[in-house]
């Protein structure tokens, strides 16, 4: 096991991931600093009073004379004081390698879960599945508990969802399964290019038991730097899990194994179809047996702010995808898309440097309309001429309200992150939800 006793260690960055490695790294009797690059962090009345702490800049002395910096997955390794620490001879490492290193000692399987879009579904319904087999979960990362604190209970299986930013500093992962949903363009400020970003996503493949792929997505495609021991896939056609068609009505599939129909499901739409094949196959990998899956499946009810109906009145369904933050995710919720009306969609916020281009082909058609408002909402407000521009959101659901009718659907898929105008996409979404219920 890895021994860290009496090791120099220093910690970037507090908040609940923080804290966690500190509370961690203290049982292990390392030496601990902390160092956040906020003055006043979040987090920061929690550590114990005896941890040195620097707050407003990396301290590059504390840096340079570490054993092991555990770094936030908010800061790049490419940050230039990062880079002389490495020059230095100084090990640079997230959580989730601490974490891992930890796992692998328990000899503990775990499902590693990452993609643009999507993950914190799937790993939510590969999280249930399992549990409705009898299996005790412990379920984090990049969604809900932070990774180390999972190890403080004795779970029989860990489903992790990973974001590129953890997995650039995570090097000792072996999933029993591991998945790369799809990779479309998102962080492009923090990476050089799309292929950048992709690269630090298919790390999660490496040693990996079972590769799960999407087949309609080739940039989710293994490539000779990844070394999985199996490979599968999942897609609409042509895949090991996918989608029958039988008398006008789907049906999901584990290659000739009919596991349910999809109007059995509370969830509805095709991304989320492939969410649920993307499921079956990571859980099915570590002996999942289909009753459970199907128990699980028919229980699921999404999650809040991903494709939720947020209000229905009048024949207008409202729909809340505040976490369509970028234009990935905007488009896997209008293919598919089922409509009888109108469709009234509100576009715009921070567009984090992506190119909107891919939207047009989608949203120009005689029944949409787009609202959009925010930093990037004159770019957005150029892929349609029948786009409206705005300041606010709620100045866009004010001009939209007075053309509702019934069949219509309100669908907040923004393409853009939230935090020019709010401090979440979470309270962008109970924003969203409050101004629908007002008609």
């Amino acid at each position: 096991m890895a021994d860290y006793k009496n090791k120099n260690i220093v910690v970037i960055g507090l908040g609940k991931t923080g804290l966690s490695v500190v509370d961690f790294l203290v049982k292990k009797d390392a030496n601990v600093k902390v160092i956040d690059t906020r003055e006043k962090p979040a987090g920061a009345d929690n550590l114990d009073k005896t941890i040195p702490l620097h707050t407003g800049s990396l301290n590059q002395n504390w840096l340079n004379h570490a054993d092991i910096i555990v770094i936030s997955p908010g800061l790049a390794v490419k940050t230039p004081e990062i880079q002389t620490a490495l020059s230095h001879g100084v090990e640079v490492i997230g959580d989730i390698e601490l974490f891992v290193r930890e796992a692998n000692e328990q000899n503990k399987p775990v499902i590693a879960i990452t993609g643009s879009n999507g993950k914190s579904t799937v790993t939510t319904l590969t999280s249930e599945m399992a549990k409705a087999d009898g299996l005790r979960v412990g379920m984090g990362g990049n969604i809900g508990i932070p990774a180390l604190s999972l190890l403080d209970d004795d779970f029989d299986l860990y489903v992790l969802e990973l974001s590129s930013f953890q997995l650039e500093t995570t090097y000792s992962l072996k999933a029993a399964a591991a998945t790369v949903l799809n990779v479309t363009e998102d962080h492009i400020n923090r990476y050089v290019d799309l292929e950048d970003y992709r690269q630090a996503k298919l790390k999660i493949y490496i040693n990996a038991n079972t590769a799960i792929v999407n087949v309609e997505d080739s940039l989710t495609l293994e490539d000779n730097k990844q070394s999985a021991e199996t490979q599968l896939s999942f897609g609409e056609h042509g895949a090991d899990y996918w989608l029958k068609t039988e008398n006008g009505k789907q049906f999901l599939m584990a290659k000739d194994e009919m596991i349910l129909p999809v109007d059995d499901m509370l969830i509805t739409g095709r991304h989320n179809y492939m969410n649920a094949l993307a499921s079956i196959a990571l859980v099915q990998a570590v002996g999942v047996k289909t009753a459970a899956i199907q128990t699980a499946l028919r229980a699921f009810g999404g999650l809040d702010h991903r494709f939720q109906v947020a209000h229905f009145a009048n024949g207008v369904r409202w729909i809340n995808d505040s976490k369509a933050t970028n234009v990935g995710s905007t488009v896997a919720a209008l293919t598919g898309l089922q409509l009888e009306g109108n469709l009234h969609l509100l576009l715009g916020g921070d567009g984090k440097g992506a190119d909107f281009s891919e939207l047009a082909k989608l949203i120009n058609k005689p029944n949409y309309f787009c609202y959009c408002f925010g930093q990037d909402g004159a770019a957005l407000a150029k892929l349609s001429p029948q786009s409206q521009l705005f300041d606010t959101m709620e100045q866009a659901i004010n001009a939209l309200r007075p053309n509702l009718k019934s069949g219509d659907i309100v669908l907040l898929s923004p393409a853009c992150a939230s935090l020019d105008q709010f401090s979440s996409f979470e309270k962008r979404g109970e924003e969203f939800t409050r101004l629908a219920k007002l008609g």
